[in-house]
């Protein structure tokens, strides 16, 4: 079970971390979770090439450690990066000394100030202690590329439809993704390019 747009009280119990870009600007800021993935990420660089657009890509600390220079692709094209944990923790269910360890291990990798946690999944305790030296990155706008119950064209429908100026939208290099992803994707940009809108990294905001 997943919320497309994340619930109003859900932000207030984490204020502090970012959903939304305030603005009134028609800019959208792209992120992609989980990469990077020989199969995906390449095609998902391509496609933003084409729309001459940035994003933040949320590496998982042994994917990169995996694929170094496809790690290295994503920044010589003027991408930011992101910590979203070695290992792909929830960190629900990871007590909070074994958390911070392993965010940790993925900072030894990913040089960056931005982190999300996986599944969007995070304590309040661990969350302080991030916060003290990351920038912590939840979503306006969840794609659910990742879902095998949903279709492409619902995945596109959806997410074109949540998102508003300042959106933080939230797509996935990976195989789980990868069917929606590669219909959804290339849809999405055309039709908010259209509209008006430009992509942009939030280290650019």
């Amino acid at each position: 079970m997943y919320l497309i747009r994340p619930p109003f009280f859900f932000k207030g119990i984490h204020a502090n971390m970012l959903w939304r870009v305030s603005t009134t600007e028609k800019k959208i800021y792209l992120t992609f979770d989980d990469g990077p993935h020989p199969d995906v990420t390449p095609w998902v660089l391509d496609q933003l090439s084409v729309y001459n657009s940035k994003a933040v890509f949320f590496c998982v600390g042994e994917n990169v450690q995996r694929y170094p220079d496809l790690y290295q692709r994503i920044l010589d094209e003027g991408h930011l990066t992101g910590n979203h944990t070695f290992n792909h923790l929830n960190g629900w269910n990871t007590h909070s000394a074994t958390y911070l360890r392993n965010v940790a291990a993925c900072a030894r990798l990913v040089k960056s100030t931005l982190f999300r946690p996986p599944y969007g999944r995070i304590k309040k305790t661990q969350a302080a202690r991030l916060g003290k030296t990351f920038q912590i990155v939840m979503w306006d706008v969840l794609s659910g590329d990742f879902d095998k119950n949903t279709t492409p064209e619902k995945c596109l429908e959806q997410t074109i439809r949540n998102t508003r100026e300042g959106s933080v939208v939230v797509f996935h290099d990976s195989i789980k993704a990868k069917h929606n992803l590669q219909y959804a994707l290339p849809g999405y940009m055309e039709a908010m390019k259209k509209a008006g809108f430009l992509f942009e990294r939030l280290g650019d905001r």
